[in-house]
């Protein structure tokens, strides 16, 4: 029947080199079996070297994207149902990438409309307003991320440890239920869309019906398994590798 095929949307910027952005959350709809559609924000030019020049889709475009897709496609998560909240303040280096008046529409407007929130360990600092130190220090952390209003928090763990064998991170889930997922560590330069893939793959999952604590525990193996087998494309920073996840069966 028409429609009846799994559909999600990714509302984000488009990157001209493919490995982050629209770009990463399409490839992992793919590979989740999920059919794609997107809304685009903005555009990126730039490579594995960098980011060199930008441009911001006007407001009515962005505005009639939307409608379009909501007048003929039954997307099942995104804005059109389940959203899941990628905030892309700060790189996972602490590089702060939103303007303070950005990120404080996001934190009032976006925050609260958001059924997961997927903040990487440095904007889990930004959100919360605290340092994080500790386990104790994260799960304060979701706790006040929750009373903003998002209903399910996937705070995520430090990547800049010395040593680092394992990457951890926080789940607190609008039931209560909260735990910790943990998966190696890969040390390499090869892990742009990281954030965008993990966030894809829970889109991904909710619009198959998939329950929240599993969707999540699959995109965690899901984006690890595309980290531990490096594709060699571009010269620095490069993509992970989102064909290696796609072979696995989670």
């Amino acid at each position: 029947m028409t429609n009846e095929y799994p559909q999600a949307l990714t509302i984000a910027g488009s990157d001209s080199d493919g490995s982050a952005g629209m770009q990463a959350d399409l490839h992992t709809f793919f590979a989740r079996q999920v059919y794609g559609t997107s809304v685009i924000t903005a555009c990126v030019a730039g490579n594995s070297y960098g980011i060199h020049a930008s441009v911001a889709m006007p407001s009515d475009f962005i505005d009639q994207e939307f409608t379009d897709l909501a007048t003929d496609y039954h997307i099942r998560a995104a804005d059109f149902g389940p959203l899941v909240v990628d905030p892309v303040i700060m790189t996972k280096h602490g590089n702060q990438l939103l303007e303070e008046s950005a990120f404080t529409t996001l934190r009032q407007e976006l925050l609260p409309l958001a059924t997961v929130l997927t903040p990487n360990f440095y904007e889990v600092q930004k959100i919360a307003e605290m340092s994080i130190h500790s386990d104790q220090d994260m799960m304060v952390a979701a706790k006040k991320m929750q009373k903003m209003g998002a209903k399910n928090i996937v705070a995520k763990g430090s990547h800049n440890q010395t040593n680092q064998t394992t990457v951890r991170d926080y789940i607190l889930l609008e039931t209560g239920e909260d735990f910790w997922l943990s998966e190696p560590y890969h040390p390499t330069d090869r892990v742009n869309g990281t954030g965008d893939s993990l966030s894809a793959c829970i889109t991904a999952e909710l619009a198959k019906g998939t329950p929240m604590k599993r969707a999540i525990e699959i995109a965690k193996q899901f984006v690890n398994t595309a980290i531990g087998q490096p594709i060699e494309v571009g010269h620095k920073f490069g993509p992970i590798n989102h064909w290696a996840a796609q072979k696995r069966n989670f």
